[in-house]
């Protein structure tokens, strides 16, 4: 019984808990204040303090996570797996950023634009924390834990699939709507290895990849498209 009320106690928190803190996040205009590497800092410290709570979590109650999400798999399959959705994933974000660009689709909200570095010190903080904290983080909390405790209580895979999908993306509620169904739709596709192969490792390092080329060059990409007036230099 405790256990159990533990797990569900965590689940509420990824479900709703970080969606309703992304939320306010992103309503804050204080948030606007902070300079970038400040901003970085602090997101890196809430991932990593909801993560060590979630190891907490798993090895009290839920310790098939790290047989599942750690799964031994072949170097080259986590590769092409990790490459493939990588590679994908890209593609459709840079027609995101087209379509945006022509003023096909909403521009991204303000904090998207806070978090997209301009100096090499953060180039280089994006690219060796930013970016890996949010591949293993996320990807365990969401397909590690998430996923494996969800399909476990609703005895479908699909349902789990789409529900910790749906949580992803709404944790990503400060980017806007378009950002949330971006995230839930890379969620998706992120956890396709995962129920493959049963590891979580083909997912970290698409994840990785995707965020390091999004933060460290279709991001001032994006910004250099934007007219002087529209840019954010903290």
């Amino acid at each position: 019984m405790f256990t159990t009320l533990i797990a569900v106690l965590f689940t509420l928190v990824l479900v709703a808990g970080v969606p309703a803190l992304s939320y306010s996040t992103a309503r804050n205009s204080e948030i606007r204040k902070i300079s970038r590497l400040d901003l970085y800092l602090s997101a890196v410290f809430s991932q990593w303090l909801i993560t060590v709570v979630a190891l907490g979590v798993v090895l009290l109650i839920a310790r098939k996570v790290f047989v599942k999400g750690f799964a031994a798999m072949p170097f080259s399959a986590a590769l092409e797996w990790g490459a493939s959705i990588a590679v994908a994933a890209l593609l459709a974000l840079s027609l995101v950023i087209l379509c945006e660009r022509r003023g096909w689709l909403p521009r991204e909200s303000d904090l998207v634009y806070l978090l997209i570095p301009n100096t090499p010190r953060e180039k280089l903080c994006a690219a060796l924390i930013i970016a890996p904290t949010a591949a293993f983080c996320e990807e365990f909390l969401f397909r590690g834990y998430l996923l494996t405790q969800l399909h476990d209580w609703l005895h479908s895979l699909m349902w789990a699939w789409v529900v910790s999908s749906i949580a992803f993306g709404l944790a990503h509620s400060y980017q806007g709507w378009s950002g949330m169904i971006r995230a839930g739709l890379l969620g998706a596709l992120l956890a396709l290895p995962v129920v493959r192969w049963g590891s979580l490792y083909p997912a970290m390092l698409a994840h990785w990849m995707i965020d390091t080329v999004a933060l460290l060059w279709l991001g001032p990409w994006m910004l250099r498209r934007d007219s002087p007036a529209e840019r954010f230099t903290p």
